[in-house]
């Protein structure tokens, strides 16, 4: 099987000598890769040209959509990736993380995308930075994509786990990406590419993949551009250091392999449930991917008095693990990605030795389930090794040297500051965890290991049965750390997105910067409502438009009666001698809540209207006291708008409580949630087929056989069982749109009719219920097919256009062409 490569929308069979690339299992050949004739500054432009227009295009939420549109594809096509998996040398454990680790990922950063980021093409970072006196002259930092391109240059231990790490951050933020993939297993990221490619979900340009040498790619690089790297420390400094990189200023961001460390507590005895956890996480560390993860436990520290109890449980537990290929259902390790890899582990290994004793296994020989001679001598194979270190301040390689495979080394500490001395002399991990159920200990093995760890896991018994791990990143935290570790910063939430785009400082006017930002400010004009503002739906609200309402007199007796309803009797509302005495109160004063529920009913409409719900306060501050019989004033101003789906957006609105002399009394931001404006949208088409009725009608009766003769549709089924008829669902796929459910909702065979309606897909639209009918026509027949639907004005007249042509009017062309009209 010949690899290829993805540039400027096409695959480009590899020519000349290419790298052969052998099973990890039986050492058979299963692909071979190059990327000779690869027009790499050409990649680099058409990322710019065509990629990354076609994403900029796009907002935060519609890359949102199309990244968990992918993912649900992925995920219905992950068992053709785990058979590829398992010459990797990967169990199928290990392919769940790689395979469905992956597409998780894509997942979170879809839901991240909707729930934290705007329905717009760029970010406000921070509050407005007031610049001047009298409020003329502030500044505003806004963050947009890059308009470059992003290399992926990924590690050969997770080819699709490390592939969308990459991938979701990098979209969702609007840059597309050139990923290179280690060859050792390119195989398998190949496949996983060709089923992003093949779902047509992401824009044109938007991913192109190199499959062999990245060439004089990085020529071509401006500061524009990013480059994201996962490898070991040789690699990483090359690239760090190439010309382009270091005079253009391209964005680097590397995750190295490192000597990540795990720490038995002082307090942990043979019988304590951390020791026994301590026991099992560093095995699993050791076995699971064979060891070959960036963020496996490479250095184990325990209490000096407990070395001898922990070698012997580690040992006794790695004597179980069953090593063998990993196909078969009772091997626990299968082998290592190469055998390369093999004799680099053997020689780190080799080099240990100097410094440590080997505790269990045996570089040199393996017991093998299910494997043959043949096996052992072309596979990459490898027992499961523990070393023993019992002079760790003395040692030096043991803090250096990286096996990346299924080793770990075992080593004693006096105290806590000496188990900390020990870790720092990783220089800098990727992750550290902790076992120890002392508040004291975890306390000072944390604030003192932070500054050398991207991450630190605590493990104790409270928290162990729905612990991750130690060595699993999560898409919501920091995956990096500083020194050896490389000095970057991958996933974490929205801070990975951040890596591929531009913060910029924004100065100005109040209305110059709201008028860029789309958020008021205060400074900036303020619109009259022509109504009143919660009787305006989403997109008919303007941001500007201001609020003032009446004043209220706030009485003695309206805080008494609070106070007393309420039980909020604080002696500050009730005590006069008491609150005067308080340095921040005149007197008695009116509760904070108080002034926000007359706030509420200063400004609600309490009509139904548009306004579907309040979803809550932010930046809720008291200024300043009102006591009774002061009156209080309402300023409210539409101040940011963000839409959510088609049915509503979250309104964001300035909220100012003033006393009768204009001074400010409480300020805060108040979210409520309005709703669009909708309108019904009706279509049908006809056609005449030049075939009897009951032959059309015995094609379109097959409900879950759609995509047998609609040429939109790439694969259609139906889901439920039991007797056809009117509940039975089918789900649809459409190429670029992902998975459509349809119910059948009325079925009449011997009229030849059916109606049915959506109950979930990807169209913005509500309602959607359709009917297609055969009628005689003449010597052949007539078919009618109807849809309506409710949709956002905005959008619908589009909708429309898109349901006539691609479903209505494609299917009936379909029919005729097969039958003749």
């Amino acid at each position: 099987m010949k690899l290829m490569s993805y540039a400027e929308s096409r695959w480009i069979e590899p020519t000349g000598t290419m790298a052969e690339l052998m099973s990890a299992v039986d050492g058979r050949l299963i692909a071979s890769c190059s990327s000779a004739g690869v027009d790499f500054g050409g990649m680099a432009a058409y990322a710019r040209k065509v990629g990354g227009p076609a994403l900029r295009q796009m907002t935060f939420h519609q890359r949102a959509e199309r990244l968990k549109a992918l993912a649900l594809y992925l995920n219905e096509r992950k068992e053709a990736l785990y058979e590829l998996n398992y010459d990797t040398g990967a169990t199928r454990k290990d392919g769940w993380i790689d395979i469905e680790g992956g597409i998780g990922t894509v997942f979170a950063y879809a839901s991240k995308g909707r729930r934290e980021l705007p329905n717009q093409r760029f970010l406000l970072d921070g509050a407005v930075e007031n610049l001047s006196k009298g409020g003329t002259f502030i500044g505003r930092h806004i963050v947009s994509p890059l308009q470059g391109v992003a290399v992926h240059i990924n590690a050969f231990n997770f080819p699709c786990w490390g592939m969308l790490e990459k991938l979701a951050p990098t979209i969702l933020a609007g840059v597309p990406a050139i990923v290179k993939p280690a060859s050792a297993t390119s195989w398998l990221a190949e496949a996983m590419f060709r089923q992003i490619i093949e779902s047509g979900l992401l824009p044109e340009g938007s991913v192109q993949l190199i499959v062999g040498s990245t060439g004089d790619l990085l020529d071509h690089l401006t500061g524009q551009d990013v480059v994201s790297f996962t490898g070991s420390i040789d690699t990483s400094s090359k690239l760090r250091n190439h010309p382009t990189i270091t005079q253009q200023a391209v964005r680097f961001v590397a995750e190295r392999d490192s000597l990540n460390s795990s720490v038995l507590g002082p307090d942990a005895t043979p019988d304590s449930p951390e020791f026994d956890l301590f026991i099992k996480e560093v095995v699993r560390e050791m076995t699971t991917k064979a060891g070959q993860k960036c963020t496996a436990i490479r250095r184990a520290f325990v209490p000096e008095h407990l070395l001898d109890a922990a070698c012997k449980a580690l040992a006794t537990r790695l004597g179980r693990v069953v090593v063998g290929d990993p196909r078969r259902d009772e091997v626990m390790m299968g082998a290592l990605a190469s055998r390369s890899q093999l004799d680099d582990v053997r020689g780190k290994i080799a080099t240990l030795r100097k410094e440590a004793t080997v505790a269990f296994g045996d570089p040199d020989q393996v017991q093998l389930s299910g494997g043959s001679e043949r096996d052992l001598r072309l596979g990459a194979f490898l027992s499961p090794v523990l070393l023993r270190c019992e002079g760790p301040d003395e040692a030096i390689e043991v803090h250096a040297s990286e096996p990346f495979g299924p080793v770990a080394t075992l080593m004693p500490y006096r105290d806590v500051e000496h188990a900390l001395n020990l870790v720092k002399r990783g220089e800098g991990s990727l992750v550290a965890s902790v076992f120890t159920y002392d508040d004291a200990v975890a306390s000072e093995l944390v604030h003192g290991a932070a500054s050398f760890h991207g991450r630190i896991i605590l493990v104790d018994r409270d928290c162990a049965k729905e612990s991750t791990g130690h060595g699993s990143p999560l898409p919501g935290l920091v995956h990096g750390g500083p020194g050896r570790a490389g000095g970057g910063e991958e996933l974490g939430g929205i801070r990975g997105v951040m890596h591929y785009m531009q913060r910029t400082a924004l100065q100005g006017s109040p209305k110059r910067i709201a008028q860029l930002t789309n958020a008021w400010t205060k400074g900036a004009p303020e619109l009259t409502f022509d109504a009143h503002p919660f009787r305006k739906n989403f997109e008919e609200l303007v941001i500007g438009e201001t609020y003032r309402t009446a004043p209220r007199v706030v009485t003695l007796g309206d805080i008494e009666h609070f106070a007393h309803f309420t039980g909020d009797t604080f002696y500050a509302h009730m005590d006069e001698e008491a609150a005067a005495a308080n340095p921040f109160f005149p007197g008695r004063v009116a509760h904070g809540y108080l002034l926000l529920s007359f706030a509420a009913g200063l400004f609600v409409d309490p009509a139904p209207g548009p306004v579907l719900a309040n979803y809550g306060l932010d930046n809720l501050r008291f200024l300043k006291p009102l006591s009774p019989g002061d009156a209080m004033q309402v300023r409210l101003t539409a101040k940011e708008k963000n839409l959510r789906n088609a049915d509503y957006g979250e309104v964001r609105w300035d909220v100012a409580v003033t006393n009768q002399h204009d001074e400010l009394v409480a300020s805060y931001d108040l979210l409520t949630m309005n709703a669009r404006p909708r309108e019904l949208y009706e279509v049908e088409e006809q056609a005449v087929v030049k075939a009897p009725p009951a032959t059309v009608w015995k094609i379109l009766r097959e409900f879950g056989d759609v995509a047998a003769w609609h040429p939109s549709f790439a694969s259609s089924k139906l889901e439920t069982e039991g007797p056809f008829g009117a509940g039975c669902v089918r789900a649809l796929e459409m190429p670029k749109s992902g998975v459509t459910r349809e119910e059948l909702t009325a079925f009449d065979d011997a009229g030849r009719s059916m109606s049915y309606r959506i109950v979930e897909g990807p169209l913005p639209v509500r309602n959607y219920r359709s009917t297609l009918r055969v009628e005689p026509e003449g010597e052949g027949s007539k078919v009618i097919w109807s849809a309506a639907f409710d949709a956002p004005s905005d959008t619908g007249a589009g909708l429309l256009a898109g349901v006539r042509k691609v479903v209505l009017k494609r299917g009936l062309d379909a029919l005729v062409k097969q039958h003749g009209g």
